[in-house]
């Protein structure tokens, strides 16, 4: 009976793995229908031809495992007491055997895996949606940035402030344009920004703590253009050249910490031995992700601290595809060797950096889903079994007077029972994972209530339609024929 079994398990994961092998097959390129829209200049690579590798660990996986649940059901029906099976042959819904008891914890496994990922697929979803309607707290609309590699082109920096200069009185003339200016590190980009230690004049720092802030290097009229209100001061101007005083800008989060309750204009900071004066405070903004909390963070006069290589932010009526057109002939009119790098809208910029993001949830979705349908299969095949080895059971209850109605809440009830042990499982595990999610969340809880409910209400739902098909069959059974049997 072993040896029979053995065989019967052999040859359905042999199948199974030639199926699994020509489903892959057929589907290896089917992650480019489930990705997010594309974003300019994030290119995925999806393998176009399956890896030798991986097949040969999935089919060891699936022969494997296949063997295994065929072994133990063959080793329990090798010690069957054959007089204690006639006698309770057709008792039972559920029943109290091993392999009923096997069963029903594999069930509870999938239902259990299913709410894990559902509930984390639910998560990351909400926070995707929020990330994508909060306010980084500049504004990306008719906003295009652009550069140029000057470094490359071998510009020195004398002549790179003449050519910066020159582009940007060409670029401001362009038909639609209505401001312009320089950074060297543009938001949401994957340029590092500068970062330093600092000496604030009046601050006496906690022990051990080390005081120092990132900064970026912008150009005149870079907050009017990018839409980052300045609350106090002024913003920078052409006269902050290497000839004039020192000047920051510092953002709310950094007057905040360093000067609490008092006006930040005025005061001053150290950055590499040079005393800056705080001339203006800018509203909070992200800087790289929307993911980031508030944290001290100043600029300075691109003036003051030249860099060869700077971006440039745009705000026109015109679309990045336009303007990188016009951009090119002005680049082409003062160097033939320049050309445009990486123009795209503001707005696109930042929906790079939440790429990731979306990419997840697809593919926790995608997982969820697979999950999720084994549950149902699982569930289905316990339950329908079951209603084939109770079926003397159900006859003597329709028999004695139980309706249709009372059959079906009997099937229901049991699936749900199985289910519900799951649910349980599945909710103290995901309360224990989500956790480790908590970095990937923008403004969600790990345990969000909506995700978690959710995940338990998607199951409910598939096990009422798992055990559907098996409590619809009971109802037909013929009580006087299932009595006979």
């Amino acid at each position: 009976l072993i040896k029979q079994l053995f065989t019967e398990g052999l040859l359905l994961s042999v199948i199974a793995a030639a199926g699994g092998i020509t489903v892959a097959y057929w589907c290896r390129n089917a992650l480019v229908l489930v990705s997010p829209t594309r974003i300019p200049g994030i290119t995925i690579d999806y393998p176009g031809q399956l890896d030798w590798r991986v097949l040969a660990v999935s089919v060891a996986v699936c022969i494997g495992s296949t063997m295994l649940f065929a072994l133990v059901p063959a080793i329990q029906a090798s010690h069957v007491d054959l007089s204690g099976a006639l006698k309770s042959e057709g008792s039972g819904m559920i029943g109290g055997s091993g392999r009923s008891r096997l069963r029903s914890v594999l069930v509870f496994i999938q239902v259990a895996l299913s709410f894990v990922l559902i509930a984390g697929t639910g998560l990351l979803l909400r926070s995707l949606v929020r990330m994508q309607k909060s306010d980084p707290g500049f504004s990306t609309r008719n906003v295009v940035v652009s550069a140029v590699d000057l470094f490359s082109a071998g510009y020195k920096p004398d002549r790179a402030k003449i050519f910066y200069e020159q582009m940007l009185e060409r670029i401001r003339a362009l038909p639609g344009v209505q401001s312009a200016t320089l950074a060297r590190v543009r938001p949401f980009s994957y340029a590092v920004y500068s970062s330093a230690p600092l000496e604030i004049e009046g601050y006496q720092p906690p022990r051990n703590e080390q005081v120092a802030a990132d900064y970026n290097q912008v150009g005149e009229g870079y907050f009017a253009t990018i839409g980052i209100p300045i609350i106090a001061g002024r913003e920078f101007s052409r006269t902050d050249d290497e000839n004039a005083p020192p000047v920051a800008i510092v953002n709310e989060t950094m007057a905040a910490k360093y000067w609490p309750g008092k006006d930040a204009v005025g005061e001053r900071l150290k950055v590499k031995d040079k005393w800056m004066e705080v001339v203006g405070v800018a509203k909070n903004a992200n800087y790289r992700t929307k993911l980031e909390q508030p944290t001290p963070f100043f600029y300075v006069p691109v003036r003051q601290n030249f860099f060869v290589q700077n971006g440039f932010i745009i705000r026109t009526g015109q679309t990045a595809a336009a303007i990188m057109n016009a951009l090119a002939r002005e680049l082409h009119a003062l160097d033939s060797n320049l050309a445009p790098v990486d123009t795209i809208s503001l707005q696109e910029q930042v929906d790079r950096m939440s790429y990731t993001q979306q990419l997840a949830v697809s593919l926790l979705a995608i997982f969820g889903g697979m999950a999720l349908f084994l549950a149902a299969i699982g569930l289905y095949a316990v339950m329908s079994y079951s209603v084939s080895q109770s079926t003397r059971e159900l006859g003597l209850r329709m028999a004695l007077g139980a309706s249709a109605d009372d059959v079906l809440r009997l099937i229901f009830s049991r699936g749900l029972r199985l289910t519900t042990i799951g649910l349980i499982i599945g909710a103290i595990a995901a309360l224990l994972l989500t956790r480790l999610m908590e970095n990937l969340l923008y403004k969600v809880s790990p345990r969000d209530p909506i995700a978690f409910s959710s995940a338990l209400i998607i199951l409910i739902l598939v096990t009422l339609l798992a055990c559907f098909l098996p409590a619809r069959r009971a109802t037909r059974i013929d009580p006087v024929r299932a009595l006979r049997t």
